[in-house]
């Protein structure tokens, strides 16, 4: 039998509104983590990375001879090109949080008290920078060999300026991820009982400071923005290993 909208009770009373089966066990699978963290030092030390990070980038398009414009991205080489103290205060802050973040993500397969816990080793394998401005987009992608990535806002428009925008508004400048729903949306059968896929993905509007960290697989894009000051993020890619390998 079908129950109607208002049927109060199933047959016989079983699995009705008034009288639900009882719950033995409900499972939350495959969660997606991410860590989003603020770094105390941000309001101090940005405005010189700003100053450092665009002095490469005018170096690179000088040796290039690439034309200035509203989007640029350097090599991957970051850690080798920056040795000031204030760079490495923000580069121990990315490692200690990629270390927590895949800590607290594999706690349930981890030692992580007593003789077994593991040492750990964060490797970034890599680490750049990007600037972008007037409508500039990064589509949809992943990042490949690491486990895990991360994006850390140096500079971009105060939330009030960038989120009023005429075209944008609050999506200006955001970084989206799609989340392992997303994929099911393009040919899954949608009723009131699967609802729960419409949330397939989720928006972190860009603060200076602050640092994302996400697994290397969840696609994510940034979207178009567009201000007074250039969206300027450093991003990069991680490995973790156990101590000796």
């Amino acid at each position: 039998p079908i129950l109607g909208r208002n049927d109060p009770v199933a047959p016989d009373g079983v699995g009705s509104r008034m009288n639900p089966l009882p719950l033995a066990d409900q499972r939350q699978l495959w969660p997606t983590p991410m860590g989003v963290f603020q770094w105390p030092q941000a309001e101090v030390v940005n405005p010189l990375l700003v100053r450092v990070l665009g002095a490469l980038r005018a170096t690179d398009q000088a040796r290039t001879g690439v034309a200035p414009g509203p989007f640029f991205a350097s090599d991957d080489d970051l850690l080798q090109r920056v040795q000031l103290p204030e760079w490495q205060q923000l580069v121990r802050f990315i490692v200690e949080a990629v270390r927590d973040t895949a800590a607290s993500a594999n706690r349930a397969v981890w030692a992580l008290e007593g003789p077994d816990a593991p040492g750990l080793q964060i490797a970034i394998e890599g680490m750049w920078f990007q600037c972008s401005n007037r409508g500039v987009h990064h589509d949809i992608h992943t990042h490949g060999n690491c486990s895990w990535s991360g994006v850390y806002c140096v500079d971009v428009d105060e939330a009030p300026g960038r989120e009023h925008h005429a075209v944008f508004g609050g999506l200006n400048g955001v970084t989206r991820f799609y989340g392992p729903y997303f994929n099911r949306l393009g040919g899954a059968h949608m009723d009131f009982g699967n609802a729960y896929l419409q949330h397939a993905h989720t928006d972190v509007p860009p603060r200076a400071g602050q640092l994302v960290v996400f697994p290397a697989w969840l696609p994510h894009q940034a979207m178009p923005y567009q201000g007074q000051r250039d969206r300027l993020i450093v991003s990069f890619n991680a490995s973790v290993h156990r101590a000796g390998g």
